[in-house]
Order: structure tokens, then C-alpha cells, then sequence
């Protein structure tokens, strides 16, 4: 079937977020410093961790996995988006579509089940702080990371088998700065009620599996907290939650309110919107969400940068 489809259309032709000329150079400007943003953001933490040995405990394991995925997902996304803003066809192939499709996909899921892995790393540290070292030793933590990816993998590979089924036929313009599924399906010839049953049920997985893990670690965080009896024990485990709830509520926020919404109810183009969310604002604002609130993070910045400049 994939090669009917490549025979009927060989690319597609991608909207853009705006066919506004006044705004597209602003809004050239406007993501290529987000982009910029986002880059040095994910790529100083990932660099940080790396070169500060304190900073090599489960924590800080997930936050470096988490920098690389927001990092490798922006990169996925945006700099063909810019794209749409100084050309007058932004065009990418089927092929291209497909791929940047598959990484896309790739990344949103690696991105909820590392959000999950994070928040078990922080119900083992605050509900059983003596067996933390044991139940979170590095074979835990390399095991929920093949957890993460593997579900990544298999939330890419749902999506494209589901694209595999569909046949484009004249019209090859896709409403979106991005091959995005609903886009892709609105645009398909052949879509039906099954392709849409398979995104939804797919995308509960990839939302549904990790707010539920979410849900039960924070309850059980709460209760635990509640049972601190010093205000200040009870402050500081709020703390080393609060980055975490922050990025949680954004990420997933974004992408239920995208996908789990009937299309008549959010019309493609509030979608490209709320899209921007996740796709953008989330790996950009990680970074400084964990760095501006955590310690850690700040002293190791501190102790790098004197490094640099006593050498």
C-alpha cells in the first residue's frame, strides 16, 4: 500500500504556521531564537551533568536523558518550520514526511514515559528514602530507560503503520508547519473511522499509561509529606517536586488538550496553536524549568564556570 501512496503523491507541501507575508520574518526571528534557546538550554544541562560527578545519582540520570530527547525533538521540528517562513513552497517528500513523522512520534512518547520514570525516581526518594540507593541502582535506572525508548519505538511505529494504510491522492497540501498525524489523516483520501480509532487509542497509551503512573507516584509523595512532621522537611520535599509537577503540567496539558479532543471541537488551525506548546515552548522552557528552581544545577554552573575561568 505504502507504494500506491508514493506513486500518487511523492510530496507534500507544508502550510506553515501563517500565509501572512507580514509575519513571517518576524516569526522567523521569533523561532529561530527559540530554537536557539532550546539548543544551548538542553545542550548546557546535558554538558553540565556530564562534567559535574555530583550531579551522577537517578535524578539527574532521567533529567539528561530528558535534555537530550526535548533537544533531538526541537531539532526534529523546527528548523523545517523556518523553512516555511523565507520560502514561498515549503516542500518535503513522502519519504521526509514520513521520517519526520516517526521522530516525532518518537520523541512526544520517550518524552511522557521519561516524565513517569522521573516521577517513580521521586516517590523512591521520598516515601522510601533508606532503600533509595537500592531500588534505584543503576541497573533500575538503565532498565526504565530501555522502558522509555522502547515505548518511544513502539508509539512511532503504531502511528506509521497507521500512515501505511492511507492513500493521498491530488491534494497535497498539509494545514501545519509539521507532517502531524490529524493534519495527514484530514488530508488522506481514504481515512476512515478505523485510522482514527487507532490515534486515539495509540495516543492514550502514549498520554493515559504515563499520567496514571504520575498520578499514583504523587499520591503516595503526598501522603508522605503529610506525615513529615517538621514544616522545613515537608518544604524541601515539596521542592524537589515542584520543577517536575511544572514540566508535567505543560507537556501533558498541551497534548491532551490536542489530541484528545474530538476535531470538530478544536479545528486544525487552534491546533497548529496548541501544537506550538509541545512542540516548542516544552523543550525550551525544561531546561530553565530545572535549572532556575534546583540547587544542584545552579552550584554545578557556579563550579564549571570557575573552572573555566581559574584555567
Amino acid at each position: 500500500m505504502a507504494s500506491d501512496n508514493a506513486s500518487s503523491v511523492t510530496e507534500f507541501i507544508l502550510a506553515g504556521l501563517t500565509d501572512q507575508p507580514g509575519l513571517q520574518i518576524p516569526l522567523l526571528f521569533l523561532f529561530l531564537g527559540f530554537y536557539l534557546v532550546t539548543v544551548v538550554g538542553n545542550l548546557g544541562l546535558i554538558t553540565l551533568i556530564g562534567l559535574n560527578s555530583h550531579l551522577h545519582i537517578p535524578m539527574y540520570f532521567f533529567l539528561f536523558n530528558l535534555s537530550f530527547i526535548d533537544f533531538s525533538f526541537s531539532t526534529a521540528i523546527i528548523p523545517k518550520m523556518l523553512m516555511s517562513f523565507v520560502s514561498k513552497k515549503n516542500n518535503i517528500s513522502y519519504e521526509g514526511c514520513m521520517t519526520q513523522l516517526f521522530f516525532f512520534c518518537f520523541f512526544v512518547f520517550s518524552e511522557s514515559f521519561i516524565l513517569s520514570a522521573m516521577a517513580y525516581d521521586r516517590y523512591v526518594a521520598i516515601c522510601k528514602p533508606l532503600l533509595y540507593t537500592v531500588t534505584m541502582s543503576p541497573q533500575v535506572c538503565l532498565l526504565l530507560l530501555l522502558g522509555v525508548y522502547g515505548m518511544g519505538v513502539f508509539g512511532a511505529t503504531a502511528h506509521i503503520g497507521n500512515m501505511l494504510f492511507l492513500t493521498f491522492c491530488a491534494n497535497n497540501l498539509v494545514n501545519h508547519y509539521m507532517c502531524d498525524i490529524l493534519p495527514l489523516l484530514e488530508l488522506s483520501c481514504n481515512s476512515s473511522y478505523i485510522n482514527f480509532l487507532v490515534l486515539f487509542i495509540v495516543v492514550t497509551i502514549g498520554i493515559g499509561v504515563p499520567i496514571v503512573a504520575i498520578f499514583v507516584s504523587y499520591g503516595f509523595i503526598i501522603s508522605s509529606i503529610f506525615h513529615i512532621s517538621s514544616t522545613e522537611g515537608r518544604s524541601k520535599a515539596f521542592s524537589t517536586c515542584s520543577s517536575h509537577i511544572i514540566a508535567v503540567s505543560f507537556f501533558f496539558g498541551s497534548g491532551a488538550f490536542m489530541y484528545l479532543k474530538p476535531p470538530s471541537i478544536l479545528p486544525l488551525d487552534q491546533g497548529k496553536v496548541s501544537s506550538l506548546f509541545y512542540t516548542i515552548l516544552v523543550p525550551m522552557f525544561n531546561p530553565l524549568i530545572y535549572s532556575l528552581r534546583n540547587k544542584d544545577v545552579k552550584l554545578a554552573l557556579k563550579k564549571t564556570l570557575n573552572r573555566k575561568i581559574f584555567s
